[in-house]
């Protein structure tokens, strides 16, 4: 990959249906598991709910989405890396905007079974602090801390 075509872009709508292409096989790849929505109402949350709670950052080479982040100054609410740029150090750049804007502290989820993220998150300083499974896939999550101090 050439850094030089690696950019870093705030969310723009015209993104919207790429960005939920890779979000959808990203995700469905770590957790084993189709989306529960419909394809339409992902590109709808995306585009209306998400874009209005979080600051959504994308990472883009030649003009292809390969990677997002979802987050406000207490948390994380989205972090995917597309398949074939995951392990490249994308994941860690758009980290760094969450916790740059961050007030000190973040919190995430991410799916027990998601052997990968949790290795990403702990080798990025995240400390577990719970685990549950309060979402949608009926899946044993972890609840994830970053604390700047």
């Amino acid at each position: 990959m050439n850094q030089q075509q690696l950019i870093f872009v705030p969310y723009d709508p015209k993104y919207g249906e790429q960005t939920v292409r890779m979000w959808r096989a990203s995700k469905e790849d770590a957790i084993g598991q189709p989306e529960k929505h419909s394809f339409d109402n992902h590109v709808f949350f995306l585009n209306h709910s998400l874009s209005d709670q979080f600051e959504i950052k994308l990472a883009v080479i030649d003009d292809t989405v390969v990677g997002m982040i979802a987050y406000n100054e207490a948390e994380i609410s989205q972090l995917y890396v597309h398949i074939n740029y995951q392990a490249k150090g994308i994941g860690q750049r758009l980290l760094e905007f969450a916790k740059a804007k961050s007030n000190g502290r973040l919190t995430l989820y991410t799916f027990e079974v998601n052997k990968n993220a949790q290795r990403f998150y702990e080798k990025n300083g995240f400390k577990i602090i719970g685990r549950g499974h309060e979402n949608e896939e009926k899946l044993p999550d972890i609840l994830y801390e970053w604390n700047l101090a």
